[in-house]
């Protein structure tokens, strides 16, 4: 055969290999092996309700792969922060578990959490809109105990097999790698669409918890239901909840999307600076128990993890604090090189069945022997135990230690038999009865989708409907294909008819029919909304005052003293950097130019009096500045004539029928000359609630 005969054949091959592994995801689904597939949304288990079996080829095939996408980032959580601190629990817990590190009231076990976006990769911003990861490494004497949680309670799925599907969903869409860090593109609503059972953890991601002000102002959860065991054996169930000091507040999604560009380190910057500035962030953690006999009283199972345990029925009892009071000396060392694994518990802490928890439990482990080069990760100094380490493991990539003695294995006696077997303070697995038969089926405990995004609803107050109302259209309104629009909205009216026609009319499409079984009720759960938060502290809280020549220091300073008196960072701003020259000839330091920053990084704005307004409203980066704040809902203050500058500017909602300014009107306080104490008062308790929500601000200028 002649070479243009052969080199013409090989181009053949070529072009069926190609056409081939174009056309690969078009025939039934197989395994790598070929083998067809027909389920691919149930683990194989024992029973019904029994644990995952390691024998199912596929589920270790299908999550395996998917462990392994990504190198060197993490798959999923690759965008983190993270810092080290201590946990110390209030009360002796052994009447409910063994746990050494909860069995003394005040001995300080030394931690190591990490908080993260989901969705982006490692150069993402911070302030999208997504599941926070909230891990903890606790360093017991027993050994390392991770809680691996998210900021939400819930998840998207019921059974770890289908968690490459959804991350898959969720990610940029493999053609053109866009959106970046993003949920509001066709791919994630064509999922959430044929998948009901994320109507649920969907509500909490389109509502404010996906845009958490600071990782210090943020809950986190062990989304699982876990077991406690005591020295006797005895489970009790147990949901984990870490609750912030500071309250749980959120941004709204207009200045997160300008955060993206003003400071992509929002987050980031803020843990790391409250530590530095000896703010340390503190975080109480409680326990939701329920005895085993009391397993199946609820209304939905206890293995979902698409499901909470609603704190009305069952009260989070506080167990112990944790402060967060050291950064990290090197990001990848420490930061980046972190390994956490749900299977890394302590004896007194145990699992349950839950099937997404099962998978985790495999998952990963299997990660992080490709992200972190081999078995050996543990080695690394921010993974390393406390604990007491001795075991026949050897070799293998990133070997740290160098072994003395002949023997590797056990039993032996060339070694005195060492290490031997333990016989005292052991892990002993729960004892449980387990029997049914090897099947691909999911509980009907686990079929009602509806009820508690219902439940998330009727819960919210009214602003915080609002807003997650705006984030379903935004997020649809992403979406080129309207049958993806239109079976998202569809799967929404099970939820609330009413919420669905509201998507619908704002997204072009049709508003559905009232959905057949939609949940109806009107129970709700006060603990879930915002609006119940801690709202009585103006802690590390950030204020902008905008100053220029001319500014009325006298009148200033008992604001500022009083706001610093009670915590909150104080910053000037103007116009340039350097000093500006106070009503008093004096000079005053500013710390920042009002053009190298925004509102959208600032809790609060001041407008201080003299003749600094006249200077102010001449320039329309701070009209802008003072505008924007007053948009987001933020306090607003003016002394003297800084009130006139209000007066000025493009915000009906601020006049009265003279055109003066009200005073402590919208969140907004204003005082002329001598203003007394009541003023500072009055801003510091408007500071504290956050944010001013019944505030109307439909016609400030976008």
């Amino acid at each position: 055969m002649s070479d243009e005969h052969s080199d013409a054949r090989d181009r053949d091959a070529k072009d069926r290999d190609l056409d081939a592994a174009r056309t690969a995801s078009t025939g039934p689904l197989t395994t790598d092996t070929g083998v067809r597939v027909e389920d691919t949304d149930n683990s194989l288990r024992v029973g019904e309700r029994g644990p995952t079996l390691m024998e199912d080829f596929h589920f270790r095939e299908k999550i395996t792969h998917f462990d392994h996408e990504r190198i060197p980032e993490r798959v999923v959580h690759a965008r983190g922060a993270g810092a080290y601190g201590y946990f110390e629990p209030y009360d002796s817990w052994s009447r409910y578990t063994r746990a050494d590190f909860l069995a003394e009231p005040g001995r300080r076990t030394p931690v190591f959490v990490r908080f993260s976006t989901v969705a982006g990769s490692r150069g993402s911003a911070d302030t999208v809109r997504d599941v926070r990861g909230f891990a903890t490494k606790f360093y017991t004497r027993e050994g390392n105990f991770d809680l691996v949680g998210n900021n939400m309670p819930v998840f998207f799925i019921q059974d770890g097999i289908k968690f490459p599907d959804f991350v898959h969903a969720v990610k940029p869409e493999p053609h053109n790698e866009i959106p970046q860090a993003q949920s509001a593109h066709d791919t994630l609503w064509d999922f959430v669409g044929l998948q009901p059972e994320t109507s649920h953890m969907i509500m909490w991601l389109m509502s404010d918890r996906a845009l958490p002000r600071s990782y210090r102002m943020m809950q986190g959860f062990g989304v699982h239901t876990f077991r406690l065991v005591d020295a006797e054996g005895r489970g009790t169930f147990v949901k984990f909840h870490w609750k912030p000091k500071l309250g749980t507040h959120s941004l709204v999604w207009d200045e997160c999307q300008k955060i993206q560009g003003k400071d992509p380190d929002f987050n980031r910057r803020d843990l790391w600076d409250a530590i530095e500035a000896g703010a340390f962030p503190e975080w109480e953690l409680g326990f939701q128990l329920v005895p085993e006999e009391d397993e199946h009283r609820f209304d939905f199972d206890l293995l979902d993890a698409t499901k909470i345990i609603p704190e009305e029925e069952v009260p989070v009892t506080p167990v112990g604090r944790m402060v967060l009071d050291r950064n990290p000396d090197d990001f990848f060392a420490e930061t980046e090189q972190i390994a956490f694994h749900t299977a890394n518990v302590v004896p007194g802490i145990d699992f349950t069945n839950d099937p997404l928890l099962q998978a985790r439990n495999f998952s990963y482990l299997d990660t992080q022997l490709i992200r972190l080069g081999g078995p050996n990760f543990q080695q690394i100094p921010v993974n390393r135990p406390v604990a007491e380490v001795s075991h026949n493991q050897r070799d293998g990539y990133g070997q740290h230690r160098v072994h003395r003695g002949r023997t590797s294995y056990h039993p032996n006696s060339l070694g005195g038999g060492c290490p031997a077997l333990a016989d005292a303070d052991v892990y002993r697995h729960y004892q449980e009865r387990v029997d049914g038969h090897k099947i691909r089926r999911r509980s009907p405990s686990f079929a009602d989708h509806y009820s508690q995004a219902r439940l998330f609803y009727n819960s919210l107050a009214d602003w915080e409907k609002e807003h997650l109302r705006a984030a379903f259209r935004f997020e649809l309104g992403k979406c080129t294909d309207m049958g993806v629009r239109e079976r998202a909205v569809a799967n929404f009216a099970h939820v609330d008819h009413e919420l669905a026609v509201h998507i619908a009319e704002g997204i072009g499409v049709a508003p559905p029919a009232p959905a057949d079984g939609a949940a109806d009720h009107d129970r709700s759960s006060p603990a879930l909304s915002q609006a119940t938060t801690v709202l009585d502290t103006v802690a590390t809280r950030q204020v902008a005052v905008l100053v220029s020549d001319g500014v009325d220091l006298d009148g200033l300073r008992p604001l500022v003293d009083a706001l610093v008196g009670q915590g909150a960072l104080v910053e000037l701003l103007a116009a340039t950097d350097g000093t500006v020259r106070a009503a008093d000839g004096s000079e005053v330091r500013v710390d920042r130019a009002v053009g190298t920053v925004a509102s959208v990084v600032y809790d609060a704005v001041v407008v201080p009096g003299g003749t600094a307004p006249a200077a102010l409203a001449a320039d329309g980066t701070a009209l802008h500045f003072v505008t924007e704040a007053f948009k987001h809902h933020k306090a607003v203050a003016a002394l003297g004539e800084g009130v006139d500058l209000l007066a000025r500017l493009p915000l009906p909602e601020l006049r009265t029928a003279t055109g003066a300014v009200p005073v402590d009107d919208q969140g907004v306080v204003t005082a002329r000359p001598g203003a007394g104490p009541e003023f500072a008062d009055a801003f510091i308790a408007r500071l504290a609630a956050h944010r001013a929500w019944d505030r109307t601000t439909a016609s400030v200028p976008a």
